[in-house]
């Protein structure tokens, strides 16, 4: 959560950047963040869209007692992974971007092995 946080206020700041705080506080109408605002907007709603699906498995994983080592390290893969994510997504790197991506996937499917093999 505080990583998802902490996006959506990079993105507000380099947004309010690009278009100064009375435009950020308007309605917005006909503008919308570019360059490094809009790779932040961008790489918060992937990171709202990846993590409901995170948080079901940890719960999941949590309420059934199948903690384990797996599941911590694929929880700590997923946090890590998206952490960088976020950065290599602002800065403009494109493949290195979906690796990440992919990396933060696997520790989700670590989670969910353990839900699967329980």
């Amino acid at each position: 959560m505080v990583l998802t946080v902490v996006q959506m206020l990079v993105a507000v700041q380099l947004f309010n950047m690009q278009v100064g705080l009375a435009a950020l506080a308007g309605n917005r109408d006909g503008s919308a963040p570019e360059g490094m605002a809009g790779r932040a907007s961008r790489a918060h709603r992937n990171m709202l869209e990846n993590l409901p699906l995170f948080a079901a498995l940890v719960l999941v994983v949590q309420l059934g007692g199948l903690n384990s080592d797996l599941t911590a390290l694929g929880a700590q893969i997923f946090v890590i992974a998206r952490l960088v994510y976020g950065v290599i997504y602002i800065i403009g790197v494109p493949w290195l971007r979906t690796a990440t991506w992919f990396v933060s996937v696997i520790g989700m499917v670590m989670m969910a092995w353990a839900i699967l093999a329980g």
